[in-house]
């Protein structure tokens, strides 16, 4: 069963169960205030284009949408959240001298939905360095998560597991992320989950972020996907997480400036 946490805990207490268990549970660490917002902001977007990523793996009865920060301004009081950085800092900096997102992505799993795939997000590199952590993911509740409406599952212990043990998963091992709204799931990109059956007679929403090394490549390109004026309008920490800052000075740099101080 996955690890849940109060906002008021201690974060090296977060980050122990993290590596321990893969994933972890913080709950209602965000205003509600800050989801109802969120979630206002992604619902014409939801209604015109979520279904543009309907697939048998993304499923049929759920809609996605990618650009996050072109779409949604608050969303980066999520994705940028204080606590989420201090988690992300233990997880990856051990690998890295800074990291950026990888994907952000809003989801809605209407109901009939079937079970996801579990799979593991860093299957999109085509190698591992073992004991390396590519990733980490902040799944935050824009609804409250139950068993009935698809809460996310999730293997914990999964991250420890070698590639054949993924095809080898059994429902019995999975743990379901039940949490309030405003809650968040935070797992390594290479715990084994998969979003949950909707067997409720409502959608539920969330917001995924993943953060990547600074050295890999971004599985979302934000430099085409942002438009350079919404981009540049993001305080400093939010451009440097797009992508707007070279790597320990030399990965990355454009004319001008080898940190994100304007976008050129």
């Amino acid at each position: 069963m996955l690890k849940s946490f109060d906002k008021n805990a201690k974060i090296n207490e977060i980050v122990a169960t993290l590596k321990e268990e893969g994933g972890v549970i913080i709950k209602n660490l965000s205003n509600q205030d800050v989801i109802d917002k969120v979630n206002a902001e992604l619902r014409s977007h939801f209604d015109d284009k979520g279904d543009d990523c309907q697939s048998d793996f993304n499923g049929f009865n759920t809609k996605r949408l990618d650009s996050i920060l072109a779409i949604s301004r608050t969303s980066a009081d999520l994705i940028g959240h204080e606590i989420i950085m201090q988690v992300a800092d233990a997880a990856l900096k051990p690998f890295c001298s800074n990291y950026r997102i990888g994907s952000s992505t809003a989801i809605e799993i209407c109901p009939g939905e079937k079970a996801q795939e579990l799979h593991r997000d860093d299957e999109i590199y085509p190698h591992r360095m073992p004991g390396v952590e590519f990733q980490v993911a902040a799944l935050w509740a824009l609804d409250d998560f139950t068993i009935e409406n698809g809460a996310t599952q999730v293997i914990p212990g999964s991250h420890k597991w070698h590639d054949d043990d993924v095809e080898n998963a059994k429902a019995k091992d999975v743990s379901q992320a039940v949490m309030p709204k405003g809650s968040v799931l935070i797992y390594f990109g290479t715990t084994v989950h998969g979003g949950g059956e909707n067997r409720s007679d409502k959608p539920r929403s969330a917001l995924v972020t993943t953060y990547s090394l600074g050295w890999l490549r971004q599985e979302e390109n934000h430099y085409l996907t942002i438009p350079k004026n919404i981009a540049e309008s993001y305080p400093e920490n939010i451009r440097q997480l797009m992508g707007f800052a070279s790597y320990s000075k030399i990965l990355g740099t454009y004319p001008g400036s080898r940190v994100a101080k304007k976008i050129s």
